[in-house]
């Protein structure tokens, strides 16, 4: 029979037949006298043998199996000396931009982050080796599996948008490419009708395909394959009706890996541990869209949960951006209803980390800022909000490379001179304050909106909040139907004497500030000094109710934010005084306890509710 496929690598690998493994076949023949040739088509083709006898003679014994994936894997997966430094940076960067600021990387988390790329390339690596090994693939003839898997292993990461593969280099951290069992008989059989000289209908149908064809480069057709041949084929991808389907948490990671494989996703979950990881954090949920056969078996975007938050949600376009078609329905909208809350703070967040990342970007090339992103920026409409625990430290590196006195008229929509940066600067057409508080203060200043001691961090929030109404036992209620918490020590303070509510509704203005705002100053100052000097200001101590009423009204807490509530103290489960904490941690939000002795110091930071006097 012709060796066609032998003469087809030999022309591709024109160094094949001099390498090591086929050399060492022809000596082996020659000492033991089986006769051995130096053509090298034949010496090819011997060693082909070699390769299937090593590779499919022991299929029943997996240990078999397990020594040729070591082999694999020692010789193609990334040493972790080869790691570029430019990864770990990337992976800083990444959780800059999410709002997480300047983590370290620590030798542990170098070491975790190394331990799941290498068994990411190991998993993905396996699937071929798995594939090329099993019955499922002897129609192919060796020489195939060989062109075909010397060619993947030069491979990279698939780029939807130019619709190839990256190379796969020394230093390359990604997976290797997903095995589409579709897209590969496609190649592979075409290329073997090439060399047995036999008609191909694709070939004629379509220049390009010759093309690729005549160069056989394996990365090329199967690019051109799996654009042309897999679920993501355009007509597919215009059918948007599906099914979400969802993933528990700690559950079983396989059935998810095996719905993303070979569908050219570009998700990390199609490898093993990646999804393994992921699922171990919180579940996940992916959107499937029916395929030629009604199937919902089409993965076109996914949301990851942390816990009980999303992490995030991705698509299948370019960096993992929704594809056009899906972009247009409400799929995604609809489903992020099902979170309720937690669905809209994640658009929120989603939006506030880009536009961020933008203005980051902006300001390191030197370009202006619009006034929207001013805006943002100084947080003048809502705060900023992003996927840590900390706020994003890019905030203030970016405001602190920024001229208040010209961005301050811009964001406040007046003009200069309608701002007063002191007392004596405050005239009829002044429309903001930005200043140290005085006697009197806020009835002086009543009619504006805009009162600041620094920009634009130091702004005085007023409020308007209705109490009265409501008993103690109703707002305890009210609490905790809500999903709220409470703690021991204000529990004990509501069923005190001294809690008292108003039988009738009344609207109370409160104004939160800081007790830096207050003293204008970075000192420690007591209970008793801080509410002396609030007096001065034209502020009174709020009625106790407010602590719970505030809780009720304050939903949308941000993680790691917390205010006191200036009140007369009552004493809490430990006999010690203390007024209400409506704070917002990791385990939800909280109506809390804190300390407020006469002596009690508070320091600069510390957030606090007064009450404007009547």
């Amino acid at each position: 029979m012709p060796q066609f496929g032998e003469q087809f690598l030999n022309k591709r690998e024109s160094k094949l037949h001099t390498s090591k493994p086929v050399e060492h076949e022809q000596a082996r023949k020659k000492r033991k006298g089986e006769g051995f040739s130096d053509k090298p088509v034949e010496k090819i083709t011997d060693w082909l043998e070699v390769i299937k006898q090593t590779h499919m003679g022991h299929r029943d014994d997996p240990r078999v199996l397990e020594r040729i994936k070591n082999y694999y894997h020692k010789q193609n997966v990334i040493k972790p000396e080869d790691i570029p430094e430019s990864y770990f940076e990337t992976q800083k960067r990444l959780a800059r931009e999410q709002g997480h600021g300047d983590i370290e990387i620590t030798e542990e988390i170098r070491d975790q982050l190394t331990e799941v790329i290498k068994s990411d390339q190991e998993s993905t690596l396996d699937n071929w080796i798995d594939y090329f090994t099993d019955p499922d693939s002897d129609s192919y003839p060796m020489w195939a599996k060989y062109w075909a898997w010397n060619g993947m292993l030069k491979l990279s990461t698939f780029d939807k948008e130019k619709q190839a593969f990256s190379k796969r280099k020394k230093d390359t951290v990604a997976p290797f490419p997903d095995l589409s069992r579709e897209a590969l008989a496609y190649v592979v059989d075409s290329v073997i009708k090439k060399t047995e000289q036999k008609d191909i209908q694709a070939e004629a149908e379509d220049p390009e395909f010759k093309k690729l064809l005549q160069g056989a480069n394996f990365g090329k057709l199967y690019a051109w394959a799996i654009e042309k041949v897999t679920p993501a084929e355009e007509h597919e991808l215009l059918i948007t009706d599906g099914e979400w389907v969802k993933y528990d948490q700690n559950s079983d990671h396989m059935p998810l890996v095996k719905s993303l494989q070979g569908h050219g996703t570009g998700w990390c979950t199609a490898a093993e541990s990646t999804a393994k990881s992921q699922l171990q954090t919180g579940d996940f949920y992916v959107y499937y869209s029916y395929d030629k056969q009604g199937k919902p078996t089409v993965p076109r975007m996914a949301i990851r949960m942390q816990e009980n938050s999303i992490a995030e949600v991705r698509g299948i376009a370019h960096q993992q951006n929704m594809d056009p078609y899906i972009a247009d329905t409400d799929t995604l909208n609809e489903k992020l209803k099902d979170f309720g809350g937690e669905g809209e703070k994640y658009k929120k967040k989603s939006s506030d980390m880009k536009l961020l990342t933008t203005i980051e970007n902006k300001t390191k090339q030197g370009q202006k800022l619009t006034k929207d992103e001013l805006i943002f920026l100084y947080e003048i409409n809502s705060p900023i909000h992003g996927f840590g625990y900390e706020r994003d430290p890019r905030i203030k590196e970016v405001r602190d490379q920024r001229n208040l006195k010209e961005d301050a008229p811009i964001v406040l929509k007046c003009k200069p001179q309608e701002i007063a940066w002191k007392q004596e600067d405050i005239k009829e057409n002044t429309k903001a304050y930005i200043g140290p508080l005085f006697k009197d203060i806020f009835k002086t200043l009543s009619h504006l909106d805009h009162i600041y001691t620094s920009f634009p961090e130091g702004k005085i929030t007023r409020q308007t909040l209705e109490i009265g109404g409501q008993t103690e036992r109703q707002l305890e209620k009210a609490i905790e139907q809500a999903g709220m918490k409470i703690s021991d020590s204000v529990l004990h303070m509501m069923r005190s004497l001294d809690f008292t509510t108003e039988k009738q509704s009344e609207q109370a203005d409160l104004v939160q500030l800081t007790v830096q705002n207050i003293f204008n100053d970075d000192q420690v100052h007591t209970t008793d000094e801080l509410y002396k000097k609030a007096e001065e200001l034209g502020l009174e101590l709020c009625p106790a109710e407010v602590g719970p009423h505030l809780r009720l009204k304050y939903t949308e807490q941000a993680l790691g934010d917390w205010y006191s509530i200036a009140m007369k103290q009552i004493t809490g489960a430990d006999g010690s005084p203390g007024v209400f904490f409506v704070r917002r941690g990791a385990d939800g939000l909280w109506l809390d306890f804190d300390w407020a002795g006469p002596t009690g110091r508070w320091s600069a930071h510390n957030r606090i509710v007064f009450r404007l006097r009547k």
